[in-house]
């Protein structure tokens, strides 16, 4: 099956943009250095092109209802504007996918919500939706609308200054997780103040027809996946089908580290499962930072000091900010608190290395 492609993929590859396979899309990975890019968000602005991630649109008399039984947190609470974060969950409560649910303003008197799924999932989730919808007899529309819309991420300490420059009457009084339409060059976008960098920022969800337009009036340091993932590691974000996959890696949101994003006030698929795991969890997701030379990556086992294997590393890197090689990896509640020493074994020898608080850094 061809790779998908973002509306800017020729824009991209005119600006020398190397690509990679992610999620089933052909999306840039780089358009000048990684370092270059993860330092032009630390430090300044930076635009990323995430039209990979999925776009869900869900309104009519029982969208509230539908969202919140296949969401883990209490859409309820959100007004017109409001964003927050919540994991997708089998009735094991392991996670199938984690995701950012958007509270568009009311279609035809009904709520109204757009959530954006990781990529390659839009097409599973948008089926999973309509599934529920109909077992359960409820009166909602679920459209996939990925191919629809571009969604950029302007991310850094400058990003609202810069917004502020380029968009007629900009949001940059927005809170965190907070979103209303913008006007850039005459576009209409939907943009919120959410962001997987660390930094503040951006996310701007475009007409796939206009995106051009918008990402040409937005000019920054374009970035890429490597920088992007070098940033969220630091940050300490999980990314899905490394920090949890439910084939391979089935990982409750409160091994995950994100228990925050569940209410159990809520009866959404898996809730149940984890009211009981909630108090008895075995492994958890820490960070890491190597002490002795070498750089962690997606696999490598994590052992105690007697050399026995304890863990996996899921995520790692050569942190730039820092200057250090840094990971994410579960291991059991006892090997878990700030401090512990451990090892990682990295091509065949293993390095030492000390369990850190996440993030990195400091954020935004």
């Amino acid at each position: 099956m061809p790779l998908q492609t973002p509306p800017l993929r020729g824009i991209h590859a005119e600006r020398g943009a190397k690509f990679t396979e992610f999620g089933g899309w052909d999306m840039p990975v780089e358009f000048d250095s990684i370092q270059t890019e993860h330092r032009a968000v630390r430090e300044d602005v930076g635009i990323f092109d995430v039209s990979h991630m999925g776009q869900i649109h869900v309104t009519g008399p029982d969208a509230t209802t539908l969202m919140q039984r296949l969401t883990t947190n209490d859409v309820s609470r959100l007004s017109v504007g409001d964003a927050q974060y919540a994991a997708i969950t089998d009735d094991d409560g392991a996670i199938i996918d984690d995701t950012v649910v958007y509270r568009l303003p009311d279609e035809d008197g009904d709520a109204t919500y757009l959530f954006v799924p990781n990529a390659g999932t839009d097409e599973a989730t948008h089926e999973r939706w309509i599934g529920y919808r109909n077992e359960l007899e409820l009166e909602a529309t679920v459209d996939n609308q990925t191919d629809e819309y571009a969604m950029f991420a302007l991310q850094g300490p400058e990003a609202a200054e810069l917004l502020a420059e380029t968009a007629e009457d900009a949001p940059t009084d927005l809170e965190q997780f907070e979103a209303t339409y913008a006007t850039v060059e005459g576009v209409e976008c939907w943009t919120a103040r959410t962001g997987y960098t660390g930094e503040d920022g951006f996310e701007l969800v475009v007409p796939a027809g206009e995106a051009e337009r918008v990402w040409s009036a937005l000019d920054c340091q374009p970035c890429g996946l490597g920088a992007r993932d070098t940033l969220r590691i630091e940050a300490g974000l999980l990314l899905a089908g490394q920090e949890f996959d439910i084939e391979s890696n089935p990982r409750t949101p409160y091994e995950a580290g994100i228990g925050f994003a569940v209410d159990l006030d809520t009866e959404f698929v898996g809730r149940d499962a984890l009211a009981a795991a909630k108090d008895d969890i075995e492994e958890q997701l820490v960070g890491f930072q190597l002490i002795d030379r070498g750089v962690p990556r997606h696999g490598y086992d994590i052992t105690n000091t007697e050399g026995r294997v304890v863990g996996e590393v899921t995520s790692g890197t050569m942190s730039p900010t820092l200057e250090q090689p840094i990971g994410l990896g579960y291991v059991p509640i006892e090997y878990a608190d700030p401090g512990t020493t451990l090892q990682v074994v990295v091509r065949g020898r293993s390095k030492k290395a000390r369990v850190e608080t996440t993030p990195f850094i400091d954020t935004a």
